[in-house]
């Protein structure tokens, strides 16, 4: 039997992943194991994994991995990165996570350039609780806590993350937005976020559109329709912010 072709640092022994079908999860983690693979940095990774559905990817690396308190995998990471200078941390999230009770950490990590990366998962709701209204959540995009679409006169409008921490982080900070509609793309994003901890020049931060068909309700068409066109209409793909070369 032809065996599928998976990062090498993947647990294999967790396969097939947890995650709901057609969930873009899977997707991000993949073009993540085969960053890490590419770079050799397997036997360096941390990974801390936010409340949610990130939590889902706890056993899904063959790396030490910690599970968070919602909202806390960024400070838990910045911890561990401190003390381990030589390691390198990975803090996974959602959209919930990292930009609702957990933006303090988030900001603040970033203002201060912390030599680590969070990867961000944006599917546009609370995923795992049944599909709320999340920070990111479209204007007027229906879900249980907004069945009559989002009101942005009430709510605000969706979070702007990476051009957020664009605008926060110091020189030497990595910033960029990938989708799963482009997982060469996402990749080559990733892999740069964590090249900028390889060479410690400061924060790095890339945020993943996702589809989440299971609390979107929608079928395969319809899914990647809202990822490839409502989603990266509102959420712009491509880099923000990177370290300058250094010359030799």
């Amino acid at each position: 039997m032809q065996q599928p072709l998976v990062p090498k640092s993947w647990n294999m022994e967790t396969k097939p992943h947890k995650f709901c079908p057609g969930c873009g999860h899977g997707l991000v983690l993949k073009a993540l194991g085969e960053a890490i693979d590419e770079l050799g940095i397997q036997e360096k990774i941390i990974f801390g994994v936010d409340i949610g559905c990130s939590l889902l990817a706890w056993d899904f690396l063959n790396c030490d991995t910690v599970q968070c308190h919602h909202g806390r995998a960024t400070p838990t990471i910045v911890g561990v990165a401190r003390a381990r200078e030589e390691m390198i941390g990975v803090a996974y999230m959602g959209d919930g996570g990292g930009y609702a009770i957990g933006s303090g950490h988030l900001v603040n990590a970033a203002a201060r350039n912390e030599k680590m990366f969070v990867l961000l998962v944006n599917n546009t709701n609370y995923g795992m609780t049944g599909g709320q209204m999340s920070p990111t959540t479209l204007p007027g995009q229906k879900t249980e806590t907004s069945p009559y679409g989002r009101d942005v006169e009430l709510t605000g409008n969706p979070t702007q993350g990476p051009e957020m921490v664009a605008a926060i982080a110091p020189e030497g900070a990595y910033v960029a937005r990938g989708t799963v509609s482009n997982v060469r793309q996402l990749k080559g994003f990733i892999k740069k976020a964590l090249q900028n901890q390889v060479e410690r020049n400061g924060f790095s931060f890339v945020e993943a559109l996702a589809g989440c068909p299971t609390n979107w309700r929608t079928n395969a068409k319809d899914t990647w329709a809202f990822i490839e066109k409502d989603m990266a209409q509102y959420f712009k793909v491509g880099e923000l912010k990177a370290p300058q070369k250094k010359e030799d």
